[in-house]
């Protein structure tokens, strides 16, 4: 999410941060043009729409930002050269937060933002969430900022067309969503979750102009790279998207001055926003250089090609059990190519740098096992994001598709696999007492009683993974799963799912 446009000439002062690991980013750059009106006829547009708005949103934890140092072990190393290390910092305002970080008596308050476009946040959002954790974890407090007001403007960074405008319902949906995934992942004792419709909504025109647009100036806005390429485009840009940096700009100027926020975190394309909302307060606040505020920027998650780590053939890998399984999100993560695995052990777990640099010595070493970085990366994401009961679920129903397997199997694992393999329904009468070969074909697995057969022979027909040897195996009451399910296997990779109906 982003803040405030940048001044055209803070991208050259930046201070750049690299991990000695070769990192896979976006290019960044800080080129805007034209010029655009302001409009007190759409302003008050933004306005009338969020004073419409029913939505309350308040934090899920205790009023205030309370330190949560009771209720965590915290490392006392200093978070900004962690993150440089893990290869998680790609940028910083100003090399006065590395020295802060390091002082025992000063605890940081660092909010991350995140707009409800979505019922859930995705894989592209995690690395924001990983590092807020970081940050926890050394003693520092996080903060979670939801756009209850600015996601129904949108962030036009990186977006070749203005997003599609959310209606009050999806709005509150989402808000909800991702205030679970968030308090879920971090837990409710670690992060404050605040929504900037709060105060947004008391806010009028006048306000914003005598608040805000004083300071603002139209050359530095249009020198923002995400304005000049819609400006460019056919498309063009709306007022709307235009007004995004202002509105994100004062919510770091809100919280710095109501809740003692000072570093603002971001990906590496929200850079400009970021620098122009520690402008604003600067301007307008004048803190002592020993108060000011601080900006933070990390890489975006990208693959070793270039492309985004975070899709797959199905789309979004999202964050929500809901809206995919945790069985799926730890296969997505267990088919990471090895030129990416140890990348993503340092960006997305919490391991120690020596036992991910000692997987890698392994993975060149002769009887390495293949895979085995990976399913270590898948699990340590995995329990992150879904915790240990996610993690079991995700390991039962991968080891469900095994074959023989002695792990007994329960119609919530099968159920976990039913996307990935065939399936089909059949009536209760249609299957108890049918013989294995006869189901076998009307099911699907295979095309004929003779194969089927064959197969058995072999020893390669599975019931609910286990093997049967006899050919006149009929299916019993007992045999259908939890009363719901079967799994039938033809060999490793043949299965189909039947449910019972």
């Amino acid at each position: 999410m982003a803040a405030i446009a940048a001044s055209a000439s803070a991208s050259a002062s930046r201070t750049l941060l690299f991990s000695h690991h070769k990192l896979f980013l976006s290019p960044i750059s800080a080129r805007c043009t034209t010029t655009c009106q302001l409009s007190h006829f759409l302003f008050n547009t933004h306005r009338n729409t969020f004073k419409n708005t029913s939505i309350r949103f308040s934090s899920i934890t205790s009023p205030g930002l309370q330190s949560p140092r009771e209720t965590h072990n915290f490392d006392t190393s200093n978070v900004i050269e962690i993150l440089e290390k893990r290869g998680l910092l790609e940028s910083l305002t100003s090399d006065n937060l590395r020295s802060l970080a390091s002082s025992t008596n000063k605890t940081l308050k660092v909010y991350c933002g995140f707009d409800p476009t979505a019922e859930s946040l995705h894989l592209g959002n995690l690395i924001g969430i990983v590092v807020l954790s970081w940050f926890v974890r050394c003693g520092h407090q996080a903060v979670a900022l939801i756009g209850g007001a600015t996601g129904r403007i949108g962030d036009p960074s990186g977006k070749s067309l203005e997003r599609p405008e959310l209606d009050l319902h999806t709005l509150e949906k989402n808000i909800l969503g991702i205030e679970n995934n968030i308090s879920t992942i971090l837990k409710s004792n670690s992060v404050v979750i605040l929504n900037n419709y709060d105060w947004w909504k008391d806010i009028s025109f006048l306000d914003f102009l005598k608040q805000v647009g004083r300071y603002a100036r139209i050359g530095t806005m249009i020198a923002k790279e995400s304005v000049k390429k819609r400006l460019e485009s056919e498309q063009g840009m709306s007022y709307t998207e235009f007004t995004y940096q202002l509105l994100q700009g004062y919510d770091f100027l809100h919280m710095f001055r109501n809740d003692a926020v000072n570093v603002q975190i971001g990906g590496s394309d929200q850079w400009g926003n970021i620098t122009a909302g520690t402008e604003l307060i600067r301007k307008i606040l004048q803190p002592e250089v020993s108060s000011e505020a601080y900006g933070l920027t990390f890489p975006l998650l990208l693959k070793s090609d270039g492309t985004k780590f975070g899709k797959s053939e199905d789309g979004a890998i999202w964050l929500s059990p809901s809206m995919l399984s945790p069985y799926k999100f730890y296969q997505y993560f267990f088919s990471v190519p090895d030129a990416d695995v140890i990348r993503f052990l340092k960006i997305l777990t919490f391991l120690e740098l020596e036992e991910v640099d000692e997987l890698e010595r392994d993975m060149k070493r002769p009887g390495y096992v293949p895979n085995t970085a990976q399913r270590r990366l898948a699990e340590e994401v995995t329990r992150f994001v879904h915790g240990e009961e996610g993690l079991n679920e995700a390991l039962k129903a991968t080891e469900a598709l095994r074959p023989g397997a002695e792990t007994k199997l329960d119609w919530k694992t099968i159920e976990a696999i039913a996307e990935d393999v065939p399936s089909c329904s059949l009536a209760y009468d249609q299957v108890v007492n049918l013989s294995l070969v006869d189901l076998s074909v009307s099911s699907g697995l295979l095309d004929s009683k003779s194969a089927a057969r064959r197969m058995l022979k072999q020893g390669g027909l599975y019931l609910n993974n286990n093997r049967v040897d006899s050919e006149s195996k009929s299916i019993e009451p007992q045999d259908i799963v939890d009363g719901k399910v079967l799994l039938l296997s033809a060999g490793k990779k043949n299965k189909v799912v039947v449910r019972i109906s």
